[in-house]
């Protein structure tokens, strides 16, 4: 019996699946529900095809429950982008309707057409640093969301305030010398105790959570955290998330990945770029995070900054461009890594950790070119397969939809991003 792909559009509460042919001929589907008896039935309406790929859509976000599931079980997973199942169902259909049904039909196939689409695997290291890294980000958005309630109270109780820069320290000592007399006053200044307690265990959280994170970090053996401005969190989200350097062709589908290299716009004689809004927003948050660290303070990327602004750049456009910069130096640390995990030490391919290829120097060979041309060649080792080769890739049309979309982009980049990255 030939192969089949089954293509799943999930949610949370239930999956959607559809069983597809080769020749794209629609054998079987359903509606199941994600609970115990449901995914039990999932599996067993489709074992009359053995020979089977699961599609799934988004199954890093809100497919990874049922991904996990099917792969801990020894099925065959590929992840769908979501963008790419969208975009084939506006070009087959014609229209954009939206149903758990077109979209699982979608999914099919787009997986059936496509090749190169990544297997999931069950990877335990990254899962673990993934929710940790998660979690470190959610105490750091409850921590940031309570020091603003408490800035609200303390102005209501005190003239002017307090600083900026607040500890919960520092907001004890304030509280304690207000002594309000009216009601509103007295719950205001409860309410502001109960915050600073609550901070204060935050503040133990967040410690023992980085401490959690370095030690698990440095059991990957990765060299991340010795580039300015990665900390255990930077490290953990960067290696989560690019779920092995190894499948990026070079650091120019890297830098597209992560959303820092800018996009080609173009037109005749005049050559411009503008900002991407695409790509992984967490690992750009990462970028961020390390290009602000380094403008802190005297650094090869404070003086590729200022180069930049003195060439006439705007003090947005050199950030943009010291973060283009730096994603090129992730990325040869972390293919260093790679490298030098594959060879062990004393190994004669690739650059060890402490070569100078691994540095945080934003000038060594980096490029502003935009967005990559198609990869000429597949570097994904064998560890991490892909799916076997299908019928060509979709040859989207152009429709008129598109085109008006075309049009308004341009107008809108005239109107804000006028100048070269």
């Amino acid at each position: 019996m030939s192969q089949v792909i089954i293509g799943m559009d999930p949610h949370k509460r239930s999956a959607t699946i559809e069983v597809m042919a080769a020749d794209e001929a629609v054998l079987g589907g359903g509606r199941y529900e994600t609970d115990a008896a449901g995914y039990a039935a999932m599996p067993a309406g489709v074992r009359r095809w053995p020979h089977r790929i699961w599609a799934i859509e988004g199954s890093r976000g809100i497919g990874r429950h049922l991904a996990s599931r099917l792969v801990a079980e020894g099925e065959q997973v590929v992840d769908v982008p979501p963008k790419l199942s969208a975009r084939t169902r506006v070009f087959t259909a014609g229209q954009g309707r939206k149903t758990d049904a077109t979209d699982a039909h979608s999914v099919a196939l787009a997986a059936t057409r496509m090749r190169g689409l990544h297997l999931v695997i069950d990877d335990v290291q990254l899962e673990v640093l993934r929710v940790l890294a998660d979690r470190r980000r959610a105490l750091g958005e409850d921590h940031t969301r309570m020091i603003c309630q408490l800035h609200r109270l303390l102005l209501e109780l005190i003239t002017g305030g307090a600083k900026r820069s607040l500890s919960a320290a520092q907001a004890r000592a304030l509280l304690a010398r207000v002594r309000p007399r009216d009601p509103a006053g007295q719950a205001r200044r409860r309410v502001a105790a109960e915050l600073i307690a609550d901070l204060e265990r935050i503040y133990q959280r967040k410690k023992a959570a980085d401490k959690e994170l370095a030690a698990v970090v440095k059991a990957t053996g990765t060299t991340l955290m010795a580039l300015d401005g990665i900390g255990p969190s930077g490290a953990a989200r960067l290696l989560a998330g690019a779920a092995g350097i190894t499948r990026f062709p070079d650091r120019g589908h890297f830098a597209s990945w992560n959303g820092t290299a800018p996009i080609d716009a173009s037109s005749s004689d005049h050559v411009r770029h503008r900002l991407s809004r695409a790509g992984n927003r967490q690992i750009n948050r990462v970028l961020h995070i390390m290009a602000v660290v380094q403008l802190r303070h005297p650094s090869k990327g404070r003086a590729y900054y200022d180069r930049k602004v003195a060439a006439g750049k705007t003090p947005m456009e050199a950030m943009r461009a010291l973060k283009r910069r730096l994603s090129d130096v992730v990325f040869r640390q972390m293919a260093a890594d790679a490298r030098a995990a594959r060879t062990g030490p004393g190994g004669h391919t690739g650059a060890a950790t402490s070569s100078s290829a691994a540095g945080s120097d934003p000038d060594a060979g980096s490029s502003d070119k935009s967005l990559p041309g198609p990869a000429t060649s597949d570097p994904t080792p064998q560890s991490h397969p892909i799916l076997p080769d299908t019928p060509a890739a979709i040859v989207p049309r152009r429709t008129a939809a598109a085109v008006k979309r075309t049009l308004l982009d341009g107008r809108e980049d005239r109107r804000t991003l006028d100048r070269r990255e």
